[in-house]
């Protein structure tokens, strides 16, 4: 199961920063006007082995000072009630703040861990000064600044301690129960027709159907039991813009989906054929290939476009363009209005699925793959020939190979590619992130 940290704090002291120094990418926009995070920012972290969710809450920008931080207030209990441990950014620049102090006195309460993060201080007079938000009285309490990274890895260090270790693929292979359900999550923006996609492929036929009982509001887990085919999908809220909505409802649907998300098996990424692909849908199908899940892009709406002799074609041509370097992905064109191809996507999703688990004998693995290396040699390193000897699969949840040659950190990512590619061509593998590992012989 997944462990979910969310970054809260007033505007401007440094959350989009601290975000993007964990997830060690350039993701979220950073300004010094404060208000600047407009799309809802996620992502996975990674710190000694141990992978978690971040989640960073934006700040508020109201003309009330009222209204202000009650929006504030809301987000943070949302946050509290949602994530499995927050950060509590403050800025040593400003002191404590009244809004700081509404947002400790929330925190306090809670029986989640809090770790206080004074931001910006990046001195030994900052130093002196950052000493008084002792006075919040947190017991985690850390000094960094964002902006060059300096005291958060004690901060992380601190964070995967609450992580449990991450149980090895193979112990989590052999825990599996071999006749679970497979699960898809319907993920997209507001609006898209998640909930009519989740109607027409269930909805006269609901007697046959079972809430499973125990799931909360915003993701329903649905027992899908019709033509032969079962499976649980999990319908979860909008992942919706903060420019669109008020904020509290949308941090919402954006945790929950996250953790639709860690659930699933497939994920089922449904998109408006008017509007096109979004940057965050972009966001959430990156997430799932980083997550190992299997994804199927769903073009909804299809009856509203106009259609010329080669639409759907060029559409897909654009759509896989933006989805590049991961372009080996099943896209249909569908409307769950008319309940055009809504069972073709089932289907398919479950034909990814069955990818996903695809275990191919190493006889077969090797006959393809050394003669794909005969054929087109990955260069010379210094002077010496890379040798790829032999090919393995590894027990893993997620297609994971591992090529045994003489110098595994000289071989390049175009070669990576090419290899990746054979896969795929030899072996069926569309919908599902491949992991390709190198090793010494």
């Amino acid at each position: 199961m997944s462990f979910t940290v969310a970054i809260v704090g007033r505007p401007n002291v440094g959350k989009s920063t601290l975000f993007n120094r964990l997830l060690e990418q350039r993701k979220a926009i950073v300004d010094d006007v404060s208000g600047v995070t407009r799309d809802r920012q996620y992502g996975v972290a990674d710190w000694n082995g141990k992978t978690f969710n971040v989640v960073d809450t934006g700040g508020f920008v109201e003309n009330s000072n009222d209204v202000f931080e009650k929006e504030i207030a809301k987000q943070v209990l949302i946050a509290l009630e949602e994530a499995d441990a927050i950060i509590f950014m403050v800025d040593t620049h400003t002191g404590i703040t009244a809004l700081d102090d509404a947002m400790a006195a929330l925190l306090r309460r809670s029986t989640k861990p809090v770790f206080l993060t004074v931001n910006k201080v990046d001195d030994n007079t900052r130093m002196m000064e950052a000493s008084e938000f002792y006075s919040l009285g947190f017991e985690n309490i850390f000094f960094i600044a964002a902006n060059s990274g300096s005291g958060s890895g004690e901060l992380l260090d601190a964070i995967a301690e609450l992580i449990p270790a991450d149980v090895s693929e193979e112990a989590e292979l052999e825990n599996i129960d071999k006749d679970a359900l497979p699960k898809f999550a319907i993920i997209g923006q507001p609006n898209v027709g998640k909930s009519s996609l989740l109607n027409a492929l269930v909805g006269e036929e609901r007697t046959i159907v079972s809430d499973i009982a125990g799931t909360t509001r915003d993701t329903i887990h649905t027992h899908y039991n019709l033509f032969q085919k079962e499976f649980i999908l999990i319908d979860t809220a909008g992942i919706r813009r903060k420019a669109k909505v008020h904020e509290d409802l949308e941090f919402y649907s954006v945790i929950r989906a996250i953790k639709a998300l860690d659930e699933a098996d497939v994920c089922l990424i449904l998109i408006d054929a008017g509007k096109g692909i979004a940057a965050q849908d972009l966001n959430i199908f990156s997430l799932a290939v980083r997550k190992g899940k299997g994804v199927v892009v769903l073009v909804n709406k299809w009856d509203l476009v106009d259609k010329e002799t080669n639409t759907a074609k060029d559409y897909e041509k654009k759509l896989k363009e933006k989805l590049a370097p991961f372009t080996d992905v099943p896209i249909l064109f569908i409307s769950a209005k008319e309940k055009t191809r809504i069972f073709k996507a089932i289907e398919v999703g479950l034909e990814v699925y069955d990818n996903r688990k695809k275990k191919i004998p190493t006889s077969q693995l090797n006959e393809a793959m050394l003669k794909a290396v005969e054929t087109y040699h990955a260069p010379v390193v210094r002077g010496h020939p890379i040798k790829i000897k032999f090919v393995t699969q590894l027990p893993t949840l997620v297609p994971s190979f591992a090529f045994f040659c003489n110098f595994p950190d000289d071989i390049k990512q175009p070669y990576k590619n090419y290899l990746e590619n054979q896969l795929r061509q030899h072996f069926d593998l569309t919908g599902v992130p491949v992991r390709l590992f190198f090793r010494k012989k």
